[in-house]
């Protein structure tokens, strides 16, 4: 197993396992998955944070708006680790209740640099937007649409 496969193999159910309980109003499993060592940064979808405090602070807020998780499936697109340091790319596939209205399907580009401290893999950034429903969620089709727009 290469570096990047270890990684995968440490890391992707742990996330899965964080990101439906989130949806589901527990953060705790989020906050776990962070490393508390500067520099920290996050560009949520809906809000942003530098540094732990107010990193952990949007994730609470996060676990106050979201319930009723009924789908979630992360779409791992692009991955590497090398040394201490791996990143992912994904589409993240999501039915969720957001402020008490019915579960709505939607899907999030997500990028996530992880740091290895203490053998554990720790997220220190992560940077999510919504994909542009044009795109559907094929990467494929997203991908040939930036070619054709002559965006690469």
């Amino acid at each position: 197993m290469d570096q990047t496969e270890e990684f995968l193999a440490a890391t992707t159910s742990a996330v899965t396992r964080a990101e439906v309980a989130l949806h589901e109003g527990d953060p705790a499993g989020r906050i776990a998955m962070w490393s508390r060592t500067e520099p920290l940064t996050l560009f949520g979808a809906g809000m942003n944070g530098r540094g732990w405090d107010q990193i952990c602070g949007v994730f609470g807020l996060l676990g106050e708006q979201f319930s009723d998780c009924t789908s979630y499936e992360n779409q791992i697109i692009a991955a590497e680790a090398r040394g201490d340091l791996a990143y992912t790319v994904a589409l993240e596939h999501t039915t969720a209740s957001i402020n008490g209205a019915a579960p709505t399907p939607y899907v999030l580009r997500a990028t996530t640099i992880f740091r290895r401290e203490d053998g554990a893999w720790k997220v220190v950034h992560r940077h999510g937007d919504p994909l542009p429903a044009r795109f559907g969620t094929d990467p494929d089709g997203l991908g040939s649409a930036l070619v054709g727009e002559g965006r690469t």
